[in-house]
């Protein structure tokens, strides 16, 4: 949906806004402001951890507000910030695709998004996410995404330096009042996320249902609390289905590799495709991926074709199967489009306030293109018979009748995660400090 043109200009604007700095230097006067605090408080929209209905808590009073006014349709530009590139099969084109969902729904042109790709200090040292979002408003985008977990201080910076724009970080949590750290001065920035755990939990079911040895393997970026997260659920979600379903006594194997970032970068993180490779000659029969792009499936299945037995679950994006389409056992992915969309028409509206939300899937239909934010389109590696119970198993995790994340659960250290009976909190599952116990590989890299 992008043209050349729109992204020339981009990059043309981000070059004059560069040498309008150096010109300036330390004469440039960084002062911001923040809004002032009005009536209302924010919601967090969550789903309890064993599944089932999603519920909508208000928020504890904050004493931000989030700005105000509302924006003609006809002049609304939606800007959003791509951590790897905006065709990668994988996260930054799921987020593409979303925002182009939002603005095709709003009956806009192509012109009402702005997007720029490789927004990271590896592919483009010197372009900070806050000279882009500062582009970006200076064309008149009228709300502004950073779509990575890496891209926190430039979001801090953008929101700080434009009090008056609604900006959103993806995977964030400064605006969740009863998280770590909030920054609930920054009125303008909020945090939408899809509850992965879910998509991970059915990705590693689907896993262990398939493999033949009973060996998986997990391909992931860098270490953080979600990155650990999620490898405990995929963990959670094959230990389930390996012993309830497929009712095996002998240990499941599960191991983790962190190459270093979200993606490959030659030079700075290892080799995704060397790495997927010692998986398999230890004995992996099944890879999951955890970073954005599609190396995981991609080199099993070349060695698939080569005549040994392997599937793989890629990630992020709904399409991710059509690398290797023969061994995909499903992807878990992120349908952004209806959260972007009500928050775009929030903004057009007046009504947007810089919440945090951790979405859950629409249990009713957890593929619904205009309801669901977190998927799972299944693979033709995955048999008829390991379908149904994998349909199964959502079932179970939809009505709540299964529930991963209760206790006992100790951490990989053995210290105690969840006694015995106890069921985790939002707050413990999203803070995961450590990989759980039963997860092979060095879960505390630096990030």
């Amino acid at each position: 949906m992008q043209s050349n043109k729109r992204r020339l200009s981009l990059l043309a604007g981000l070059l004059a806004f560069a040498l309008v700095a150096a010109a300036c230097g330390d004469d440039a006067d960084p002062t911001t402001t923040t809004a002032a605090p009005s009536g209302g408080d924010s919601s967090t929209t969550t789903a309890a951890p064993s599944g089932g209905d999603s519920t909508t808590t208000a928020a504890p009073a904050s004493t931000t507000a989030a700005p105000t006014g509302g924006v003609p349709l006809e002049d609304f530009k939606l800007g959003i910030l791509l951590v790897g590139p905006e065709f990668d099969q994988g996260y930054s084109q799921a987020h593409y695709e979303g925002a182009q969902y939002a603005i095709e729904k709003l009956g806009l042109s192509e012109d009402a998004l702005l997007s720029l790709d490789f927004i990271n200090p590896a592919d483009n040292p010197g372009l900070t996410p806050e000279a882009v979002a500062a582009d970006m408003i200076s064309q008149g985008a009228d709300l502004i995404i950073f779509n990575s977990d890496d891209m926190k201080d430039g979001a801090f910076a953008a929101a700080e330096q434009n009090p008056d724009v609604p900006m959103i970080w993806i995977s964030g949590d400064n605006a969740w009042t009863d998280g770590k750290a909030p920054r609930t001065e920054l009125a303008n920035l909020g945090n939408i996320f899809g509850q992965m755990i879910y998509g991970k939990m059915i990705a590693g079911c689907a896993a262990a249902l398939q493999s033949e040895t009973g060996q998986l393997a997990y391909l992931g970026p860098l270490t953080n609390d979600e990155t650990r997260r999620l490898v405990n659920s995929a963990y959670l979600g094959a230990k389930w289905c390996w012993e309830n379903v497929r009712g095996e006594t002998t240990d499941l194997q599960f191991k983790v590799t962190y190459i270093g970032f979200w993606f490959e970068i030659p030079g700075v993180t290892l080799d995704a495709t060397q790495v997927v490779n010692d998986f398999i000659d230890d004995g992996a029969d099944v890879v999951l991926s955890g970073i954005d792009t599609t190396q995981a499936l991609v080199r099993s299945g070349q060695r698939a074709d080569a005549g040994e037995s392997l599937f793989a679950v890629p990630y992020d994006y709904i399409d991710a199967c059509q690398e290797a389409p023969d061994i995909c056992l499903g992807v878990p992915y992120f349908n952004w489009g209806p959260a972007y969309l009500e928050l775009a028409q929030s903004v057009i509206d007046g009504t947007y306030s810089a919440g945090f939300q951790w979405l859950a899937p629409d249990w009713s239909d957890i593929n619904n293109p205009d309801s669901s934010i977190i998927g799972y389109a299944k693979g033709a590696g995955l048999t008829a018979e390991n379908s149904t119970a994998l349909d199964a198993f959502i079932n179970g995790l939809g009505d709540g009748s299964i529930n991963l994340y209760e206790g006992p659960l100790n951490w990989q250290d053995g210290s105690t995660f969840l006694a015995d009976g106890e069921t985790a909190s939002e707050f413990q599952i999203w803070y995961s400090e450590q990989c759980l116990e039963g997860v092979e590989g060095v879960c505390d890299l630096d990030s």
